[in-house]
């Protein structure tokens, strides 16, 4: 599967969980870390955990293995890592401190 079509996949996926503000930037021309970060958030520490747990068992349905993964314990930032596809979970708050799509502010936004 295209990394483009992960990272859109991921991103209903997270919408099934309810996952607030979504949002594809696509890193392409800026780094090669990865290709894409798709980027969520959620209300609690349960639902950004229920949120990425979802994430991860909709995409190994698919084919698509998890390689990496962080902070499930403390579910305030959790990184799921695709290979070409980085996912962020963030608890609200979390999200706003850190301001990622500041940080990326150069990056497509799909």
């Amino acid at each position: 599967m295209r990394p483009k079509a992960i990272a859109f996949l991921i991103r209903e996926a997270g919408l099934d969980k309810k996952a607030e503000e979504p949002l594809i930037l696509d890193l392409d021309k800026l780094t090669n870390v990865a290709r894409y970060f798709v980027i969520f958030h959620g209300n609690s520490d349960r639902h950004v955990k229920a949120i990425a747990e979802h994430i991860v068992i909709t995409l190994k349905e698919k084919g698509v293995p998890v390689f990496h993964q962080e902070g499930l314990a403390e579910s305030l930032w959790i990184l799921l890592d695709f290979g070409a596809v980085i996912v962020h979970v963030f608890y609200k708050d979390t999200r706003e401190y850190y301001g990622l799509e500041r940080l990326w502010g150069d990056a497509p936004r799909l």
